[in-house]
């Protein structure tokens, strides 16, 4: 699917993308470049850039990373993140099993936002960030719509995932970009596409030694056909936005939580 979606197939290319447009009731207007015909492949269109207001940024600490819906949020308990009635998976089992970096996780908070086809598909960040690390993590690629979170135990922790980790203005935070079904690839615009090679085994770049910041609101990685992200953070008063719950659709800048004193 990811060779397809980067296949530059002209009409037909066009067509597949007017198809999906009116599928899932896209909203072009948004789009920088709103011409369907104007993208040679399907990824490029999936990943279409927005128009510079298209999203203002909210005066918050943390403001939304993406467009979609909240899958859940709220305290991690101990090491234990919810995922749905009946189902909750660790935070080293997430981290693709760094004890030391779940650890300082421990009690803190966390939200999931799933993006939907219909989303934009870039990935902002949520507060300021210095860039620390990157664990790219083999795994499954299940569906990861609410149906599949609510019968799949330990979902998150088991699809092929990107973890980065960011030290910022209110401490370490990581996010955790999930792949899944038909998901051609992640990439971050530090390093480009991480995803494919696949070499089964987990890789890891460690930037400690680089000076990599990226502002609040800032791009910083993009999925090539569409997932879920995780925002880990340490244990504090977050105070989220009032108005998010579970299925709550969301938008990129939208405040999403502040730090109580």
């Amino acid at each position: 699917m990811g060779r397809l979606a980067n296949l530059e197939g002209g009409a037909t290319t066009t067509a597949v993308i007017r198809w999906f447009i009116e599928r899932y009731k896209v909203d072009m207007s948004e789009a920088l470049n709103p011409d369907p015909a104007a993208y040679a492949t399907f990824n490029s269109f999936f990943t279409r850039e927005l128009k510079a207001d298209a999203r203002p940024v909210a005066q918050a600490d943390w403001i939304c990373p993406v467009d979609g819906a909240v899958s859940q949020l709220g305290a991690i308990a101990g090491n234990q993140i919810f995922q749905a009635k009946r189902h909750s998976y660790s935070t080293q089992a997430l981290v693709g099993g760094d004890a030391a970096l779940a650890a300082q996780f421990q009690d803190g908070n966390f939200a999931t936002i799933y993006l939907s086809p219909r989303d934009y598909h870039r990935i902002h960040m949520p507060c300021a960030g210095r860039l620390l690390r990157m664990i790219h993590i083999p795994g499954e690629l299940f569906s990861v719509n609410p149906a599949t979170a609510r019968g799949v135990p330990g979902l998150f922790a088991r699809n092929e995932r990107l973890v980065c980790v960011f030290d910022g203005p209110h401490g370490l935070f990581i996010m955790v970009l999930v792949g899944a079904t038909v998901v051609g690839s992640m990439a971050t615009v530090w390093h480009g596409v991480v995803n494919p090679p696949r070499p089964g085994k987990i890789r890891e770049w460690d930037y400690r030694e680089q000076n990599i910041q990226l502002p609040q609101g800032a791009e910083m990685g993009r999925f090539l056909l569409g997932s879920t992200i995780v925002l880990l953070t340490p244990r504090s008063n977050m105070q989220w936005n009032s108005t998010w719950q579970a299925a709550t659709p969301v938008r990129l800048g939208q405040m999403m939580a502040d730090q109580a004193p």
